[in-house]
């Protein structure tokens, strides 16, 4: 046992919050008593007993060295136990519960609508993620997935169900609509994950799941991963896993040691040209607003500013959610503007910054957000935008996160704002035909004062005449001549 890989059961004594809520901490979690003993960890795949085609699609991949979720997990997973695990988001999780479940189911064929093995995950792009990692070892093994989620066809889902999948991979509100109409059935089911399990209690999933997993055969493996043990998770564990192996790779630590965090004190009238000339450095940034109609807002002054931008909430349909984080990764958007929806699920590579426009509700949001970039070993920053009424709350949302970050008062414009984010002042051109915006990066604060405090109450923001327009041109070039100097 050592600091970040524990081995314990999966029964604990409750906390509380001051509000006497039940919670979870890193001291819960090591405080758990000893129960089955682990398997040695695998420094290497070629020590674990895979299939030589997995093998193959892992070399093809250029992979050899498992990440620590998966070197703890992998040779108590591929031994059926149930496994119990914790790791942060992007460290790896869906191999660690993938490569098992499929090497167990391998060599069989499911019946219609009886699928023999499932995963259970929050989200849509999520589910879609965990397709995508599985599908070239899926094809290797001659395994058939299907992804069934809310926003696409459901006669489409049936019938992909009804031609046999071994493997499905499901998010609880869409899959209860299946089974109740009959085109899924759950009682061949032999390995079950559950994936992300806190979200799924958070966003209110855990009578879905309860009753799909009581569909499911007793004596089968089960495997749940969960950044905590915390609103009713640990109930899971306790009625679903049997005398599980617990592996807890530790996120904060991983968190801390990857990535840079930074709160940026700002002005409230300010926040907003803040915000834009950040979106409008090189590179990719996913940037983080409270309500849908908050990203819409400033993703339209964007693409007016002259800044290539693309909003994602849940607002809008599945087929149009895809495609925007298509273009996000294929890099023709460099600047994703999402609520809470893109928190968890998204995978994108080469992604250095996060920027939290509005802070998150809770430290777990935090994490989830800032668990977008710095993935697998990368490294990224974090960027928290705070004006003074917020600054007690993300003070205190930091402690939760055990996160100790960078403090640096700023304005739009300034020196340390490029010097931290990489901001510069936009083209004012705007992209694809958007209307010009009408707010200017230094009369935009004004405009959409209150953004994220007061949600979907946007200041009126008033048309500049040409004289104001020609002055703001002029302070947004004395702006940029400053940055470049370094001043």
């Amino acid at each position: 046992m050592n600091d970040t890989n524990d081995t314990q059961s999966a029964k604990s004594a409750p906390r509380t919050d001051r509000a006497g809520r039940r919670t979870s901490t890193e001291d819960e979690w090591a405080a758990l008593p000893a129960g089955t003993p682990a398997l040695p960890p695998a420094a290497t795949f070629a020590e674990l007993d895979l299939p030589a085609e997995v093998h193959d699609v892992l070399t093809g991949l250029g992979v050899d060295t498992p990440f620590p979720i998966q070197s703890a997990t992998l040779p108590d997973a591929l031994a059926g136990r149930d496994v119990l695990g914790r790791g942060r988001t992007g460290s790896g999780k869906t191999l660690a519960f993938g490569l098992p479940l499929l090497v167990r189911v391998a060599g069989r064929r499911a019946d219609a609508r009886k699928p023999l093995a499932l995963v259970l995950v929050p989200t849509r792009e999520l589910a879609q993620q965990v397709t995508d990692a599985l599908d070239p070892f899926a094809r290797a093994l001659k395994l058939r997935l299907a992804t069934v989620v809310g926003g696409m066809s459901i006669g489409r889902q049936a019938t992909a169900l009804r031609d046999g999948a071994e493997v499905l991979i499901a998010t609880p509100g869409r899959l209860m609509d299946l089974v109740e109409r009959k085109d899924c059935r759950l009682d061949r089911v032999a390995v079950t994950v559950l994936d992300e399990a806190d979200q799924m209690a958070d966003m209110g999933f855990m009578p879905q799941v309860t009753e799909l997993l009581d569909l499911v055969p007793t004596g089968g493996q089960r495997m749940l991963f969960s950044a905590t043990l915390d609103r009713n998770v640990d109930l899971l564990v306790e009625r679903y896993l049997t005398d599980p192996v617990v592996h807890s790779v530790d996120p904060s630590a991983a968190t801390v040691s990857t990535m840079d965090h930074h709160v940026l004190h700002v002005h409230g009238a300010d926040k907003f040209a803040t915000a834009t000339e950040i979106a409008a450095r090189d590179g990719r940034v996913i940037m983080f607003l409270a309500t849908k109609a908050a990203v819409d807002r400033f993703t339209k002054h964007l693409l007016g500013s002259g800044v290539r931008a693309a909003a994602l909430h849940g607002g809008k349909s599945q087929p149009l959610r895809t495609r925007t984080l298509d273009r996000f990764r294929s890099g023709e958007v460099p600047v994703l503007v999402a609520t809470n929806v893109a928190a968890r699920g998204i995978h994108v590579d080469e992604l250095d910054l996060v920027v939290n426009v509005d802070p998150p509700a809770d430290h777990k949001d935090y994490l989830h957000r800032g668990g977008r970039t710095a993935r697998a070993g990368e490294s990224g920053v974090v960027v928290t935008l705070v004006t003074p009424d917020e600054r007690r709350e993300v003070a205190r949302l930091m402690t939760d996160a055990g996160i100790r970050p960078s403090v640096t008062q700023v304005r739009s414009g300034e020196a340390a704002l490029s010097r931290i984010t990489g901001a510069r002042t936009p083209s004012g051109v705007p992209v694809d035909g958007a209307a010009p915006s009408q707010e200017g990066a230094k009369r935009g604060g004004a405009a959409f004062r209150g953004m994220g405090t007061v949600p979907g109450r946007p200041g009126r923001a008033k048309n500049e005449s040409r004289k104001a327009a020609e002055a703001r041109k002029t302070a947004e070039a004395r702006q940029a001549a400053r940055i470049r100097r370094g001043k």
